[in-house]
């Protein structure tokens, strides 16, 4: 608590807003000034040049958080910080985001198996659940989450649906 002011000088996140395709730069220029910085990125497989590549990309593109104390911490640096387009605000006053939607977001990242892109025929090996350890043909997606495989049971080729996150590319 603030002695002179009586205001209580507790770290919050708040969003940021940086130029277009200029995310990481910003990231990196506010940790070099010393901010806490989080800037949530999450693994997807993408074709480039021909060639499945992995690859890092912004969950929020031209967002990221930033913790600071509301009326202790220097904010002046920010609006001339490179990449920084602005601190998200409502009129004058920036909002404070929830510690718990950081925690949340975080905690789903560790969580989030990579993105696939598969293409029908293409081998998967099944890494969860009761046909762990077997190989499958990929068949189709089946929404968001869900693919359909070809296995191999008894001689016999046998539809099967799973989640994407217990399948994942053979070698």
């Amino acid at each position: 608590m603030n002695r002179e002011t009586g205001i209580e000088a507790v770290p919050q996140w708040y969003l940021v807003q940086s130029k277009p395709r200029q995310a990481e730069r910003a990231a990196a220029n506010l940790v070099q000034q010393g901010y806490s910085v989080f800037h949530p990125q999450m693994m997807v497989e993408r074709i480039h040049r021909r060639r499945r590549v992995m690859v890092e990309e912004s969950l929020f593109p031209n967002y990221l958080f930033i913790r600071l104390r509301r009326w202790v911490d220097n904010w002046y640096p920010l609006r001339s910080t490179r990449g920084v387009a602005r601190l998200v605000a409502f009129g004058r006053e920036p909002l404070a985001v929830h510690d718990g939607l950081i925690e949340e977001i975080q905690r789903r990242l560790e969580a989030a198996p990579a993105e696939l892109n598969l293409c029908p025929g293409q081998k998967v090996e099944i890494i969860e659940g009761p046909f762990r350890g077997l190989e499958a043909i990929f068949k189709v997606h089946q929404g968001e989450r869900r693919a359909q495989l070809l296995i191999e049971l008894l001689h016999r080729q046998v539809t099967l649906t799973l989640p994407l996150a217990d399948i994942r590319r053979s070698a």
